[in-house]
């Protein structure tokens, strides 16, 4: 049954909402337009606030649910690897979606789901630290690389279970693969903005 419920969030994490949001309101595949990204940046840039805002909460939902079902099936405490499992499969699903031929997004929002629903408190303060720092620098992709690199440190410090600390590690180099084009262009200054139209 744990089995089946990892594959569940897999399944889960594969539903793309960007991409399904600028078919429908488009008729647009939103992976050959703006960055690429079937994300809610790349949403925000192509469809507008409010489709990107939708994008931004459903991909955040989804690792919520994932975890749910994972502490559905094995809620005891010694069966943490199962709700952790459950979460990283949703986010492999995200940015790999066996719908949508293995072309998803980066999987931050999802990320920030199933670590929130994992551990709160050092998600709370990595994401405020996120948002501090694209609010400053107005660069998204940075924020998101600060909010995955400052996790491990936080669960550490905070002595949280060992399953939630290795999840965050394997989500932080996640992040930085898939940031990789971005995290070139940030040191060429080439990096596109929040609100920037994409050049």
């Amino acid at each position: 049954m744990s089995w089946v419920t990892i594959v569940v969030g897999y399944l889960l994490g594969s539903i793309s909402f960007s991409y399904l949001f600028g078919k429908w309101f488009k008729g647009i595949d939103i992976r050959k337009h703006g960055s690429g990204n079937a994300g809610a940046t790349n949403t925000l840039r192509v469809l507008g606030k409010g489709p990107a805002i939708l994008v931004l909460l459903l991909d955040g939902f989804k690792g919520v649910a994932a975890v749910w079902i994972g502490s559905w099936v094995a809620p005891g405490t010694d069966e943490i690897w199962v709700r952790v499992l459950c979460g990283l499969a949703a986010i492999v699903g995200h940015n790999w979606p066996i719908y949508f031929g293995f072309r998803g997004g980066k999987g931050i929002a999802t990320t920030i789901g199933v670590m929130a629903t994992l551990c709160f408190i050092p998600t709370l303060i990595a994401g405020l630290t996120a948002i501090v720092i694209i609010a400053i620098t107005r660069f998204v992709s940075l924020g998101s690389l600060i909010l995955t690199a400052l996790l491990p440190f936080l669960l550490w410090g905070m002595d949280r279970p060992l399953p939630i600390l290795w999840i965050s590690i394997v989500l932080c180099i996640f992040a930085f693969i898939r940031h990789r084009t971005n995290i070139v262009k940030l040191i060429q200054g080439k990096e596109n903005k929040l609100g920037q139209k994409r050049a």
